[in-house]
C-alpha cells in the first residue's frame, strides 16, 4: 500500500485496491458485503467511484506492527449523491451562510444504506479506534473541510462516536425478520388478513399474467444475464431522471468476486427475461439492492424485490431481509421500521450549533412518525 500523506498515528491512503484482503478481514470479519473489500475495490477498478464521480477514496488506518488494527472506509466528497443521509438542507443552510459544505469527509459503503461496522476493528481496538476518530476530525480542521460523517454504522461505532462528541442522527428502514418460518404460508399467517389479501392478490396478478422467477448467483451468471442486469439498472434509473452510479463492469466484478454471495433474481414472461432484481447475502442478512425492468411491471416488482426475497430466506434460513432504504409501503407487506443512525463532526461552531438544533427538531418528528408506523403494523393481530 502506498501512503498519501502521514499524520502520526494515522495513515491515509488513495485507494483500496492496494489493500491486502487478508488484512481487511481480519479487522472484521462480518464487515457485510458493502465495505468488504471487494465491494469497495469493485467500485474502484470499475470507475464507480473516483474521477469525477464525487466518491474520493481516502482510507484511513491506525497501525501497529505494520498491520492496521482499525480502519475506515473514508472518501472525500464533493456532493451529497449517493449516501442515503440526506444533508442537503445542512449543504444550503452553509450556502447561505457563506460556508462552503463541500468537499468533506464521509465514512460509508457508496450507494448502499445498509447497516454495519464503519470503523472496522473497533470492537477489539477501542483506543486506536479513539485515535482513528481524532484523526478523522483533525483532517477536517486541517484542511479546512467543512465536515465529516458517519452513515449507517453499528452500535459499536455509535458508542465510541458518541463518547467523541459527534451529533447523531437517526431514520427507520423496513426490515423483515425471519423467526423460523415453515414456508411462505407460514409467513402469511402471521399476518392481519387485510394483509394476507394483498399480498396473495398480487401474487395471483403476476402469475395470471405468465411471469416467471429463477435465481441465478455470481457462480453461474451468464455474459447474456450480466448483459440483461445494466439494461435493466440503466434504463430504470434513465426512467426517474437518475444518473446511474453503476456499470456493467462493476456488476461483472462482484459476481466474480463474491460468487454465491451476488443473487439475481430474473422475471420472465413468455420465455423472454424482463427485469431482474439484484440481491447480495451474508451468513444471516438478504440484501435487496437493485432492481430494473425493459416494462412497466408494477406488481412484479413486489414480487421479484419483495417476495421472492423472503421465500429465498425461508429456504436458505437467513434471518433478516433488507429490501433497501425508505419505503413505507413496505411494511403491509411484513417488513417493520428498524432505526439506523449515522454521526456528524461538523468544524464552524455556528454550523454545528445549527445542525444540532434541526437534529433535536427532525428527531420529534421521526419519532412522531414511528408512532404513526407502528399503527400500520401488519402482525399486530392475526386472530382476525
Amino acid at each position: 500500500m502506498t501512503k498519501s500523506n502521514t499524520e502520526s498515528p494515522a495513515s491515509w491512503h488513495r485507494g483500496y485496491a492496494p489493500f491486502d484482503t487478508t488484512e481487511w478481514r481480519a479487522l472484521e470479519p462480518d464487515c457485510g458485503p458493502f465495505v468488504d473489500l471487494r465491494f469497495l475495490a469493485s467500485l474502484e477498478t470499475t470507475g464507480c467511484v473516483g474521477a469525477s464521480s464525487g466518491w474520493q477514496p481516502a482510507p484511513v488506518a491506525i497501525s501497529a506492527d505494520d498491520q492496521p488494527t482499525v480502519l475506515a472506509p473514508l472518501w472525500l466528497k464533493s456532493h451529497s449523491h449517493g449516501e442515503f443521509v440526506f444533508d442537503w438542507a445542512w449543504a444550503r443552510a452553509a450556502h447561505s451562510a457563506g460556508i462552503a459544505w463541500y468537499p468533506k469527509l464521509l465514512v460509508a459503503a457508496p450507494y448502499s444504506p445498509v447497516t454495519g461496522p464503519r470503523l472496522l476493528g473497533a470492537g477489539a481496538h477501542t483506543e486506536a479506534a479513539g485515535q482513528l476518530i481524532e484523526a478523522i476530525e483533525h483532517r477536517v480542521v486541517s484542511r479546512r473541510l467543512s465536515s465529516a460523517g458517519v452513515n449507517f454504522c453499528n452500535d459499536t461505532d455509535a458508542a465510541l462516536l458518541r463518547q467523541a462528541g459527534w451529533l447523531e442522527r437517526f431514520d427507520w428502514q423496513f426490515h423483515w425478520h425471519n423467526p423460523g418460518y415453515r414456508d411462505f404460508d407460514d409467513f402469511l399467517s402471521r399476518l392481519r388478513s387485510k394483509a394476507r389479501k394483498n399480498i396473495r392478490a398480487e401474487r395471483r396478478r403476476v402469475k395470471r399474467d405468465g411471469w416467471n422467477f429463477r435465481w441465478v448467483d455470481g457462480a453461474s451468471i451468464t455474459p447474456r444475464l450480466l448483459d440483461l442486469v445494466d439494461a435493466c439498472y440503466q434504463t430504470t434509473f434513465n426512467a426517474y431522471g437518475n444518473l446511474p452510479s453503476l456499470n456493467r463492469e462493476m456488476f461483472a466484478a462482484c459476481a466474480r468476486r463474491f460468487g454465491k454471495q451476488f443473487l439475481v433474481c430474473v422475471a420472465s414472461q413468455e420465455d423472454r427475461d424482463q427485469a431482474v432484481a439484484v440481491f447480495f447475502r451474508d451468513r444471516e442478512r438478504l440484501y435487496g439492492r437493485y432492481w430494473g425492468s425493459l416494462k412497466d411491471t408494477r406488481d412484479v416488482h413486489f414480487e421479484c424485490c419483495y417476495y421472492q426475497g423472503i421465500s429465498y430466506c425461508i429456504d436458505q434460513g437467513l434471518t433478516w431481509f433488507e429490501p433497501g432504504a425508505q419505503g413505507e409501503h413496505k411494511i403491509r407487506r411484513g417488513f417493520l421500521p428498524v432505526r439506523t443512525i449515522s454521526f456528524h463532526f461538523i468544524a464552524h461552531p455556528g454550523m454545528r450549533h445549527a445542525v444540532a438544533r434541526y437534529l433535536r427538531a427532525e428527531a420529534v418528528a421521526l419519532n412522531d412518525y414511528r408512532r404513526q408506523l407502528d399503527r400500520l403494523d401488519p402482525y399486530a393481530d392475526v386472530s382476525d
